[in-house]
């Protein structure tokens, strides 16, 4: 039942289902250093939800937007399957090499957060001096370890802002963590 729980509350985070919050913040704000804890509800019916880090809660951070950048589409698990089959588009695991190394979804490469303003050429762009041409490129799907790492969305906004179009990039905000919640297999990462 415990186990339950914690998938369902994962499903709602990786949804950003919205409730009062104790302070005004946005979604970035959530589990923060400052904000502990969360509000539902009013009166008498209010409760509080507290993050506790357990071994199945096992992602620091601070919860990610839905979105990290207009025009980006954030994608179920189902989409993400079905892009698998999409010969146009790249699955991106933009986590760190070593975490990519450990596991991994199924046909994922590599591109660390940090090197994708270096990388886009394996993303379908080409170099025009010191601009990057990426009317060519394939649709990305990227994502991290789940609703609370920021890595994909630091990678996200920065191929943006080198010149990838938003409406190519597809956003798995459920990451490694809904992903093993689910029971859906991994791969050791290879290179």
């Amino acid at each position: 039942m415990k186990y339950i729980n914690i998938l369902f509350f994962a499903v709602l985070i990786s949804m950003n289902i919205h409730a009062t919050p104790l302070t005004k913040t946005s979604s970035l704000g959530l589990f923060s250093k400052t904000q502990k804890s969360y509000k539902v509800g009013e009166g008498k019916e209010a409760f509080v939800i507290k993050r506790s880090l357990t071994s199945c809660a096992k992602n620091k951070g601070y919860f990610q937007p839905f979105s990290p950048v207009k025009g980006v589409k954030t994608i179920t698990e189902s989409e993400l399957l079905y892009s698998l089959n999409d010969k146009e588009a790249l699955l991106v695991d933009m986590r760190i090499e070593e975490q990519f190394l450990e596991e991994t979804i199924p046909t994922a490469i590599n591109i660390p957060y940090t090197e994708v303003e270096l990388r886009l050429d394996e993303l379908g762009c080409v170099k025009d001096t010191d601009k990057w041409n990426c009317s060519k490129a394939f649709k990305v799907y990227a994502f991290c370890n789940g609703p609370v790492c920021a890595q994909s969305p630091i990678a996200i906004k920065d191929m943006v802002r080198m010149g990838f179009p938003a409406e190519k990039i597809f956003y798995y905000r459920g990451g490694m963590l809904v992903w093993d919640a689910l029971g859906l297999n991994t791969v050791k990462g290879e290179f």
